[in-house]
């Protein structure tokens, strides 16, 4: 086993070290809290100084009292004995209390930052992290922290106070004896300096193994995960990829506890060896009558209190080493740079009209700028293919492998307008919908709302604004009431009820046993999917934003459901902007204005009948879908009427 800890100890050597900046950062969330540092320490001193008084007592009992059959001293020792104790007793309960509001401020704002900073990152850094490791930070990381602010570093100065006052102590009463027992101490020192750093490592893999158990069962036992297992029948081989993972997590505990019981193992030793030269000495010095039995007595006494605490020092020293592992874990994650952000000055937007324009737009999800050399690149994120004969999705057009998601898009929206966004899979639809609310920034290029770059705004201002309707509806483990108040939280019952109606949702919510009061379950499974999609749609009638985007959400149902949303959704783009994915095209015939995207760019933009005219792409796509069947009339189809729940100003 020797050669595998050796092999951590070099490891270590290429870890981030403990050094002064990080003790400094950590400082920085202990400032708020000195007060109570101050206490804790203050009690610390208090305590060890009485914990010195029970081995000079014993020296007076044996010394003094017993030869003289002094029954008034002796009580009054007895006395002390027990005092001594109670009182110690007391003042670590105060130490504790202090230390505890201490450790628990400390990672309260050390949690609160971490999570308002990663609220703050865009959708890149979501896209690029397993949910199960953001989770693991929280939980195993923060509780690291934790146990290093109320039990390491309060443990570390209780030992080092001990230590020092027992070494005073010793010294006054009787020189030689503690020469000899300081003798043994850096014995004791030196195997924690190669021990802690194999802990430390072992501390780290074990970190990343217990995050990657967590993403895993994050993924495989929620809703979604769950129901794509069992659906696949692939409960085995998830139970074996857990199993493997767990046998990981098992072997690093049991390298831990090895190594942790050879240091433990190797430090009894070390105090053996010196309590037995003690005893050696000492007895030597009794039987030459040059100290009395009473000192040796207290000197055994002061070596449990010497040696106890330099051992657990030696290994504090190692859980110290392995707790600054979850601070540096947990600084990685607020290290990590802000992409969206508001810039100073950035202005508020007001009266939005919904006038948007896109101005040679060129985006990638890396972020390089034209012209560089070309990388690995993710395509834009797939746009959803029913697989229905009635799509805008030609299965003949091969989804392009690209470095640009995007590439010299422009175009105008009109206020007022319904702009429909068709093409191929891959052409980039999705992406000019997470640009839109900025969710990511162009690489190159600007997009402007009202002749406002969205950089130039705030993003509260914009989420405001702007409303987004995806295919894959997304709602918390809540009421139904809960859920839709998510977009307007002071929002009354009437409100409520108006914005339900319009969705064509409010009837089926009163079919409900607990009506606007059910539990919609994790992901909202307990409803179906047209009717979770209805229940978005009213969310968003709620928000009245000026700005719609929308996923269709109806090539995934039936010719029931979809129906329903679709009369949910004519009076949802009455009086605003909106943008369509459309996968139907049915949808477009609405439409004012048609963008057709193929490989990230726009080809094509017009009228329906406009583009069948200039018989391109969109014509193409349209003669694949009708093939079989008799197209529809070529005609918008007529205004949809106001919405009875106040329209967007």
């Amino acid at each position: 086993m020797g050669h595998r800890w050796r092999a951590l100890i070099d490891a270590d050597r290429n870890q981030p070290q403990i050094d002064r900046h990080l003790l400094a950062r950590v400082y920085t969330y202990a400032r708020p809290h000195l007060r109570e540092v101050a206490i804790v320490l203050v009690t610390i001193v208090i305590i060890s100084l009485l914990e010195l008084i029970p081995p000079l007592l014993y020296r007076e009992l044996i010394d003094e009292v017993l030869p003289n059959r002094d029954w008034l001293r002796l009580n009054l020792l007895a006395g002390a004995m027990l005092g001594i104790p109670l009182v110690t007793a007391g003042i670590g309960l105060v130490q504790r209390h202090y230390s505890a509001r201490a450790g628990e401020g400390i990672i309260y704002d050390l949690r609160g930052a971490m999570y308002h900073h990663l609220q703050r990152m865009s959708m890149r850094f979501f896209t690029h992290t397993k949910a199960g490791e953001i989770i693991s930070r929280f939980n195993n990381d923060v509780v690291g922290a934790q146990n290093a602010i109320t039990g390491t570093i309060p443990s570390i100065v209780t030992n080092v106070v001990t230590i020092a006052s027992t070494l005073v102590v010793m010294a006054t009463i009787e020189w030689r004896l503690a020469l000899m027992a300081v003798l043994v101490v850096p014995v004791f020192l030196l195997p924690a300096r190669y021990f802690a750093g194999a802990m430390r490592v072992l501390r780290r893999q074990s970190m990343q193994q217990n995050a990657e158990m967590s993403t895993l069962v994050n993924e495989t036992l929620t809703v979604n995960g769950a129901l794509l297992v069992k659906t696949f029948g692939n409960q085995r081989r998830e139970a074996a990829r857990f199993d493997q993972s767990n046998i990981a997590v098992r072997q690093l505990g049991i390298r831990r506890a090895e190594l942790g019981q050879l240091f433990f193992l190797g430090m009894r030793i070390v105090g053996a060896v010196g309590t037995a030269l003690i005893y050696w000495l000492g007895g030597y010095l009794v039987l030459n009558n040059a100290i009395t039995t009473g000192t040796i007595v207290a000197f055994a006494a002061y070596l449990v209190r010497l040696y106890g605490p330099i051992a657990a020092l030696s290994n504090v020293h190692i859980e110290f080493a392995q707790s600054m592992v979850s601070f540096e874990r947990v600084f990685e994650y607020l290290d990590k740079p802000v992409e969206i952000e508001d810039k100073p000055g950035a202005v508020v937007l007001q009266n939005v009209k919904g006038h948007i324009v896109f101005d040679r737009v060129w985006f990638k999800y890396q972020g390089a700028l034209p012209g560089t050399a070309p990388q690995p690149a993710r395509n834009d994120a797939p746009d959803h293919d029913p697989g229905a004969e009635d799509t805008l999705l030609d299965s003949t057009v091969p989804i392009p492998s690209r470095q640009w998601a995007l590439e010299d898009v422009s175009f105008t929206i009109e206020p007022g307008q319904l702009v429909a966004l068709v093409g191929p899979s891959g052409a980039g639809k999705t992406t000019i919908t997470y640009l839109l609310p900025r969710l990511y920034d162009p690489t190159q290029g600007s997009i402007r709302i009202d002749g406002i770059d969205l950089r130039d705004a705030t993003l509260e201002s914009l989420a405001h604004e702007i409303g987004i309707v995806t295919q894959e509806s997304y709602l918390f483990h809540d009421t139904i009431r809960a859920n839709l108040r998510y977009a307007k939280a002071d929002a009354t019952d009437e409100e409520l009820e108006t914005a339900c109606r319009a969705a064509n949702i409010h009837d089926m919510i009163l079919g409900l046993p607990s009506g606007y009061d059910t539990v919609v379950g994790e992901r909202g499974y307990r409803l179906s999917g047209g009717e979770k999609q209805r229940l978005a749609i009213a969310r968003v009638i709620l928000k009245n934003p000026r700005i719609l985007v929308l996923d269709e959400a109806t090539s995934h149902l039936d010719s029931q459901n979809e129906a329903l949303i679709q009369a949910a959704l004519e009076p949802l783009f009455h009086g605003r902007t909106s943008v369509v994915i459309a996968h139907r095209l049915s949808t477009v015939l609405a439409a004012h204005k048609i963008l057709v995207l193929n490989q990230g760019k726009v080809v094509e933009q017009g009228t329906h009948a406009e583009l069948l005219a200039r018989d391109g792409l969109y014509a193409h796509l349209y003669r694949t879908q009708f093939r079989h069947t008799a197209p529809p009339a070529a005609e918008p189809a007529a205004a949809p009427a106001p919405l009875s729940l106040a329209p967007a100003d």
